[in-house]
């Protein structure tokens, strides 16, 4: 079946609207790291030997940067200034299937510690969301809206740091009949109950709803459903879930992704590699999978080949993106 990905000709992919300006800190030894911050707090001063690095950022400017190195012809939606906006043109600026558009505003900042915890990173991130918070439908003008309306897939990111999340969602879903839609919330767990009650706003729409493992388990919760544990109880809380809201759920997590429409559930185990670093490495998931899905991947394989894209991402110490051949080379072993 990944045969399909071969020399497939891909229908434009809308990705709205988030974009952000990340640095990524990484923490080498949490105790040692507190206990400096702790020597510093009362007079100030420098912690010196901390890794940093500079990215482009956002879920959305992150998926479709990477639907783009898969080879996707993709419309980035999102909000900027004139420094961002130069930014974003230098970003994509080898990659002749993007097109940017930009609208004049404030970019969000992050910045995300990185901690080894165990076997695996984890980040946590502190973001100035900028006008990302209210980007609603007022701010799409005639040439957003029709890129919208010619699009294979449309796909909606960070609805939790959007306040108009709901609007932007319903109105670029209904305004692109008969494409693929696709929503990764990011995370909710200051907005639970109201994403609950978004969902149904949107569920007619929406064929796949994106989370993680925290996501999901906060989505549980609303529910009344369990929390996430082993391979097993997982694909049994997934089918549940996706009964309950009536949603088709795409999970990617630690061990491994799931997927079910409320009939069946289906899991792809994780590639063995050494993560490297773990902040974006959804939003690279999310796009792998939207080409599955517009490829018509049965759902294994739409997994298995979104996760070979994320494993060969966080294990690439330049935080780039793979390419088609390269994710089919890993998926196909």
């Amino acid at each position: 079946m990944l045969k399909k990905l071969q020399n497939i000709d891909l229908g434009p992919v809308v990705v709205l609207n988030d974009f952000f300006l990340d640095r990524i800190i990484s923490v080498p030894d949490v105790g040692s790291f507190y206990s400096q911050i702790m020597e510093k707090i009362n007079f100030g001063g420098s912690i010196r030997g901390i890794p940093q690095k500079d990215l482009k950022g956002g879920n959305a400017t992150n998926v479709a940067y990477a639907l783009a190195r898969l080879g996707c012809p993709v419309s980035l939606v999102t909000i900027s200034d004139k420094a961002g906006a130069a930014l974003l043109k230098e970003t994509f600026s080898g990659l002749d299937n993007a097109t940017l558009y930009v609208i004049d505003g404030k970019p969000g900042r992050t910045t995300a510690l990185e901690f080894q915890n165990g076997n695996n990173i984890v980040n946590i991130m502190f973001s100035d969301l900028g006008d990302n918070e209210n980007f609603g439908p007022e701010k799409l003008g005639t040439k957003e809206q029709d890129a919208i309306k010619k699009a294979a897939a449309v796909i909606v990111t960070n609805w939790a740091s959007n306040k108009k999340g709901t609007d932007l969602a319903k109105f670029a879903f209904e305004k692109s009949k008969g494409a693929l839609h696709l929503l990764d919330p990011a995370d909710i767990h200051t907005r639970p109950k109201e994403f609950k009650e978004a969902l149904l706003k949107v569920d007619s729409e929406l064929d796949s709803l994106c989370m993680n493992e925290n996501e999901c388990n906060i989505l549980l919760a609303q529910y009344g459903l369990g929390k996430l544990s082993g391979i097993e109880e997982t694909k049994k809380l997934v089918m549940e879930l996706t009964k309950k809201s009536s949603i088709t759920i795409d999970l990617h997590a630690v061990a491994g992704s799931f997927w079910s429409d409320g009939k069946g559930v289906e899991f792809a185990k994780s590639f063995p590699v050494k993560p490297i670093l773990v902040t974006g490495a959804g939003d690279v998931w999310d796009a792998a999978n939207a080409v599955g899905y517009m490829a018509g991947l049965e759902p294994r394989e739409r997994l298995l080949f979104a996760n070979a894209a994320s494993a060969l991402y966080i294990a690439n110490p330049k935080g780039i993106p793979p390419t088609m051949d390269e994710t089919l080379s890993l998926a196909r072993t």
